[in-house]
């Protein structure tokens, strides 16, 4: 292994030429349901709210994290990026009035509330950002 540090110029260029060409880590969930919401919880370790994306369409719901940082380096074991995740899920009827997201502690909970499907073709938020977008349902 090197113990050479690479530059921030290093860094950079490894992260934008690995994002061009590595296929997006495909997230693990647990879904469940509320009285007011579908809750969706995703692992998103090594990622800031500002690098996560997350989209309500009618009937589906997708979130991705661009990557963070792509060091070079000489690793023994490489199984997983500080990035480079993407989901996307179908959404049960009877929710999509909303959303709701936060990322605290690596983990991603979005709350996607009952009601009508949002009147737009797609709402985009980041994590910590709350939209009510169609009526409330019962």
């Amino acid at each position: 292994m090197s113990s050479e540090q690479p530059s921030h110029t290093d860094l950079v260029e490894a992260t934008a030429d690995l994002e061009r060409t590595m296929q997006p880590q495909c997230v693990p969930v647990n879904v469940y349901e509320t009285t007011g919401a579908l809750v969706v919880v995703a692992p998103l370790p090594a990622v800031t709210a500002d690098d996560v994306t997350i989209e309500l369409r009618p009937g589906s719901l997708r979130f991705w994290a661009h990557l963070r940082s792509a060091a070079p380096r000489d690793y023994l074991l490489n199984e997983w990026d500080y990035g480079g995740y993407e989901r996307e899920l179908e959404l049960p009827a009877g929710f999509g009035g909303g959303i709701e997201a936060s990322l605290a502690n690596g983990q991603l909970v979005v709350r996607v509330l009952r009601g009508d499907a949002i009147a737009v073709e797609t709402v985009s938020i980041k994590p910590n950002a709350v939209i009510a977008t169609g009526s409330p349902g019962d």
